[in-house]
């Protein structure tokens, strides 16, 4: 789908009834369901919904165990269990399930399922902290700005201990470190090598403390930095590396007052190289990420093809912290729907597990 069709996908792709249709399909009986409680950074802005009644881990267990047996996969049943738990309800079940059934539930979700909808699945289904180890190992094995990305939501998207637990993660599982990596492929003495380091090395104030004096100092620096065209100086990266996120967001509206433009439009204006990208980027993810994932969101749907990839990147990782603002971003930036784009570029199981995950439009 383009961005420049004017009728926003309504006549050139997915009619209106269709989307009724498959909308109706994947929420009947609300009422069993409730919103879980919210996840990480997102202040209950998640859109996960659980059973009104939670069965036992094992319970989910034995459900699954059902789906994967007979003639076929029951890939609804897969869907309706794990599309409805939290990560440590997910935790839970894949421990009672290798317990029953003596297999890694993983494992056996690999080789029932395929294609994207597996990929989706097994996303969702792992440790978050395992998740994003192996998506950003992946990231650097491939060439390109959205794949830089993801390192760049790993650092500056999540919570500090979730991003030590990530960096823990990835040495378990292939042996050298996540920083180490990054400056092999990326030369830490060059601007882009250095901030992806220092932003995955950095352990962030977790709390909420500003101050206003600093935070107009450093507006300034900062403002300084764009306006003579030096953005990889070195203060640039020190403010953006090790400042809590509280204190960046003063700063960045900071910069709005003082200046009358938010940074990111004036670094988009000073420069156009990738640094000047992953630098926005990273802005986006600390102050508002839910404007970074709205935009991975558009960027795979649009155009030649859809970029599974990163759609399911985007909505897994998301749906527990904060797919409720993405969702508000994404109509009031694209006039449009995420749902309707999802499911106008989507379709089958892999389609009905991300719309689980998105939650109905007005949630």
């Amino acid at each position: 789908m383009s961005d420049s069709c004017c009728c926003h996908g309504h006549c050139c792709g997915l009619d209106a009834t269709r989307l009724h249709l498959v909308l109706q399909r994947l929420n009947p009986l609300t009422c069993l369901y409730r919103l879980a409680d919210g996840q990480g950074e997102g202040g209950g802005m998640g859109t996960i919904t659980v059973p009104a009644s939670l069965p036992s881990p094992e319970d989910d267990g034995h459900k699954l165990r059902k789906a994967f047996r007979g003639w076929g996969t029951d890939e609804k049943a897969i869907i309706d269990v794990l599309g409805h738990r939290t990560a440590a309800q997910r935790s839970a079940i894949a421990a009672a399930y290798a317990s029953l059934y003596s297999e890694s539930l993983l494992d056996r979700l690999h080789s029932e399922l395929s294609g994207d909808f597996r990929n989706a699945v097994m996303l969702w289904t792992m440790d978050p902290a395992e998740r994003d180890a192996k998506l950003v190992n992946k990231a650097l094995k491939r060439k390109g700005e959205r794949h830089l990305w993801v390192i760049i939501e790993v650092a500056c998207a999540s919570s500090p201990d979730h991003l030590i637990a990530v960096r823990q993660q990835y040495c378990s599982l292939f042996a050298s470190s996540l920083e180490e990596d990054v400056a092999h492929k990326i030369t830490p003495t060059e601007p882009l090598g250095l901030l992806l380091v220092r932003l995955l090395t950095s352990y962030r104030y977790p709390e909420e403390h500003v101050a206003v004096e600093l935070a107009k100092h450093e507006a300034a620096q900062l403002f300084d930095a764009v306006q003579k065209k030096q953005l990889h100086q070195d203060e640039v990266i020190r403010v953006l590396s090790t400042r809590n996120k509280s204190q960046l967001k003063e700063t960045f509206e900071q910069y709005n007052e003082g200046y009358g433009r938010h940074i990111e439009e004036d670094i988009e204006g000073a420069d156009r190289s990738q640094f000047a990208s992953m630098l926005k980027a990273a802005i986006w993810c600390i102050a508002s990420p839910e404007k970074h994932f709205a935009e991975v969101v558009r960027r795979s749907v649009v155009g030649l093809g859809t970029d599974e990839d990163s759609l399911t990147r985007a909505v897994v990782s998301r749906a527990e912290i904060d797919m409720k603002k993405v969702k508000e971003e994404y109509k009031k930036r694209y006039n449009t729907t995420l749902i309707y784009d999802v499911v106008d570029d989507t379709s089958g199981d892999y389609m009905r597990f991300l719309l689980t995950l998105i939650g109905p439009a007005d949630a």
